[in-house]
């Protein structure tokens, strides 16, 4: 092995990695070099990679900061400490005990949550997770819901694109046909104001919220498509003046709120000052004065700019009480689950949570996906996320505050690419999406804080585990009570039909479909490949070749779905459909979740994968307020079928 090999081992860098078809590809010296550099281990010559090597064996050496383990269970304690014969555990309740360490393994302790642990004169938080997650639902019990993207949605009035405003009607109307659950798109805070950054994948932060749906704004929707441009900025001047009307009263109660919200949002507030200050450039190449939150210049906007920063609390302050108004209507109209919400996999490397945190994210890489038959030359999706050895420096609390953040007012969430918590694929900076490697994180740690913290708030966990699963992972998250996805689409078996989905596993969420698939609609009717037709997406020979494959699948898909009889014309969606709802609610898992889109039979996906400007990607919304919808016998007979196949 040679001294390189030994680097990346030691850092958790790949040096092979297997694809989708179990082909085994290895990465490059220089690229695995240049993820290494990235990472703070220089790596261009043998004496760097010594060097290196040494730092990363000193910091295996140094007790850490941190400790994890499962309420009930030895727990193994590092190196650095193992030789150790006492600890003292002063728990989160209860009184302090002194504990005996035995062959480097302290005794099982029943109490899950964040214990103060002091082994010779060394403190540490131990975390102590639970067995598992919160149940989705009981035994003989399957619940279902709905996925929103929640800009699509309308109101009465004209608003220019849904917000936190319009979730209340439309979780009473679901309510009343029997829904448990909302899953809504990610909520994360956006860069403010500008309206060029909309997608709810590519956040600024994740700790805080998209002021841009706080409360509508008036404005057309030309062709049914939200102009972001034009109407955030809008919203963002109508936020303005609400702040600037506020009574002494009133922003007496914003500063005692905020700071109840702890130093974070200040930070938060203080980058969105500076990133309007600069035009929303991002911040590496703010003047470089700028580019240290803790350094002096950041230090005298913070003093000088007292009411832009109030603005921007404001703003934070309002979202989040629509967020829990919200929440409030699940649980008043007797939602068991409630608000579902998603965590994006990462962050705009330009953003708050990068300027903010630190060594605690990735710096110089980005993230993305290795090439695969979806994407042969591998996918760069320019986010960042933590570092590893930033998670462990800082005794994990970024994570644990994100997760914190997105449970606040929610039954649940959903973890966008969950194989994130064990590896991500990283691409150094100028470098192709192909040229990059995966970057091992602590799973076993960051499951049980995940566990744990869905504990403290009685929240599910749905894990998107779409895609090329790391070896085990299926196995870890069943293990901690976290349920994976089963998507229609992808559900098939060797011969390619549709696997029934009264096999799927109790473990699981059941859906027709997520924002980045096909509606069952547009499936049918082919939207899909025409869209590829018209994007150059695909040669004429594969077009051709994909127009003769969709013709079998509709038929495997209405042999697995539907009633004895013909196949539905092309055309002719709608029983397809109503087939394919009441095929999904028949499942074994715990939860059905089917997005809105299918729910009314839409045509249009939210998101295209792989495009930006060429498809409207988060720009379409309902043809009409979704009371209004629901109220037609078709969509509202939809809705009982679903509930009524869930509880059969």
């Amino acid at each position: 092995m040679t001294p390189l090999d030994q680097l990346a081992a030691a850092a958790g860098v790949a040096r092979s990695w297997r694809d989708a078809e179990h082909q085994i590809h290895h990465v490059e010296d220089e690229v695995l070099g240049a993820v290494l550099g990235a990472l703070g281990y220089p790596a261009t010559s043998e004496n760097q990679q010594q060097l290196s090597l040494d730092r990363l064996r000193e910091e295996r050496e140094t007790p850490p900061s941190f400790l994890s383990g499962d309420v009930g269970h030895p727990i193994t304690l590092p190196p650095a400490l193992a030789q150790a014969t006492h600890a003292d555990l002063y728990p989160e309740q209860g009184e302090p005990r002194t504990l005996v360490i035995h062959q480097g393994q302290l005794p099982p302790f029943g109490q899950p949550g964040y214990h103060r642990l002091v082994v010779e004169d060394h403190a540490l938080t131990l975390a102590l997770a639970p067995s598992c997650c919160p149940p989705i639902a009981a035994p003989g019990r399957k619940r279902w819901g709905v996925a929103v993207q929640m800009p699509s949605l309308r109101d009465k009035a004209g608003s220019a694109y849904g917000t936190l405003a319009d979730l209340p009607s439309m979780i009473a109307m679901l309510a009343s046909h029997g829904a448990d659950a909302v899953a809504i798109s990610p909520l994360h805070a956006l860069l403010p104001g500008d309206g060029q950054h909309f997608s709810p994948y590519s956040p600024s932060s994740r700790l805080f919220l998209n002021g841009a749906l706080a409360c509508p704004v008036e404005g057309p929707s030309p062709e049914g498509l939200i102009d972001w441009v034009t109407q955030v900025p809008s919203q963002f001047a109508m936020m303005q003046a609400a702040h600037a009307r506020l009574t002494s009263e009133e922003r007496d109660k914003l500063r005692i709120w905020a700071e109840e919200q702890g130093p974070a949002l200040h930070r938060h507030a203080l980058f969105n000052v500076l990133n309007r200050q600069f035009k929303g450039i991002p911040w590496q190449q703010w003047p470089a004065a700028y580019r240290d939150p803790d350094g002096e210049a950041a230090r005298q906007v913070s003093a000088t700019q007292g009411d832009e920063i109030s603005l921007h609390l404001y703003i934070q302050q309002q979202t989040s009480h629509a967020l829990a108004a919200a929440q409030w209507a699940t649980r008043a109209h007797g939602m068991d689950i409630g608000l579902i919400a998603d965590l994006a996999v990462g962050v705009d490397p330009g953003g708050s949570d990068a300027w903010t945190m630190g060594e605690a994210m990735l710096r110089g890489l980005t993230i993305g996906a290795p090439p695969d038959p979806l994407g042969p030359l591998g996918q760069n999706w320019g986010l960042t996320s933590f570092s590893p050895q930033g998670l462990r420096r800082t005794g994990f609390a970024p994570f644990i505050a994100m997760l914190r953040a997105v449970l606040t007012h929610a039954g649940g969430v959903r973890i966008d690419h969950a194989f994130g918590l064990e590896r991500l694929w990283v691409v150094p900076e100028g470098w192709s999406a192909a040229q990059g490697a995966y970057l091992s994180y602590p799973v076993n740690d960051l499951l049980r804080l995940v566990t744990l913290e869905a504990h403290r708030a009685g929240a599910i966990v749905i894990a998107e585990d779409l895609g090329t699963h790391p070896p085990g992972f299926t196995e870890a998250i069943a293990a901690c009570g976290m349920a994976g996805m089963r998507v229609l689409w992808f559900e098939r078996d060797e011969d390619g039909a549709f696997r029934p989905p009264r096999t799927f596993p109790q473990t699981s969420v059941a859906m027709t479909g997520t924002h980045d698939t096909p509606t069952i609609t547009g499936w049918w009717r082919g939207r899909d490949l025409a869209w590829d037709r018209a994007l150059g997406r695909r040669t004429p020979r594969a077009l051709a070749m994909a127009e003769v494959e969709r013709a079998v699948d509709r038929n495997a898909l209405w042999s697995a779905v539907g009633k004895p009889g013909p196949v539905p014309a092309r055309d002719d969606p709608a029983p397809v459909v109503d087939a394919a709802l009441a095929h999904i609610g028949s499942a074994g898992s715990a939860l059905a979740i089917v997005p809105l889109e299918d729910v009314l039979g839409l045509e249009e996906q939210p998101n295209l994968p792989g495009t930006t400007d060429e498809h409207p990607n988060w720009r379409r919304r309902l043809p009409a307020p979704f009371e209004d919808l629901a109220a037609q016998p078709a969509i509202a007979r939809r809705l009982d079928q679903l509930d009524r196949s869930r509880r059969a």
